[in-house]
């Protein structure tokens, strides 16, 4: 069973954030340029939110804001949900599918570590079950 930490280490630990004040443009701006669905959104080292498509979606576009005027602070998700390092990833899918969240803020102590997304826990449960799909093909035909 694989743990986040794994993941993290795989996939990398960078991950890209905004201060409560960026507009809702420029966090953006940000995901676009950097190909994700979210930014954290941070205050110094302290995780204050997350900002993400879903929220712009809901808050400004069907509200009929501009996402130049309004700050992240206005309508980011300020409950975030994070894991810890030494979590499975069965209970990191297990929390996006009853908070409805795709994306998981890593937190060591105080600290964020990281960040999992729904695609890659889904590519580290494919991974895992294409081995052991592999093992056991392996031990029904007796070829090592």
């Amino acid at each position: 069973m694989k743990r986040v930490d794994q993941v993290l280490r795989e996939k990398g630990q960078d991950f890209w954030s905004v201060t409560p004040d960026a507009t809702v443009f420029k966090a953006l701006e940000l995901m676009a340029k950097q190909n994700i669905g979210a930014v954290l959104v941070m205050e110094g080292d302290h995780l204050a939110g997350i900002f993400s498509e879903r929220d712009y979606a809901r808050k400004v576009v069907l509200e009929g804001k501009s996402s130049k005027d309004i700050p992240v602070k206005e309508i980011m998700t300020s409950k975030v949900v994070c894991v810890h390092p030494e979590q499975s990833i069965e209970e990191c899918m297990a929390l996006m599918t009853n908070k409805h969240v795709r994306h998981l803020p890593v937190i060591e102590g105080d600290e964020v570590v990281g960040v999992i997304s729904l695609g890659d826990v889904v590519k580290s449960k494919i991974s895992e079950q294409e081995f052991t799909i592999s093992q056991l093909e392996h031990y029904i035909t007796g070829t090592i």
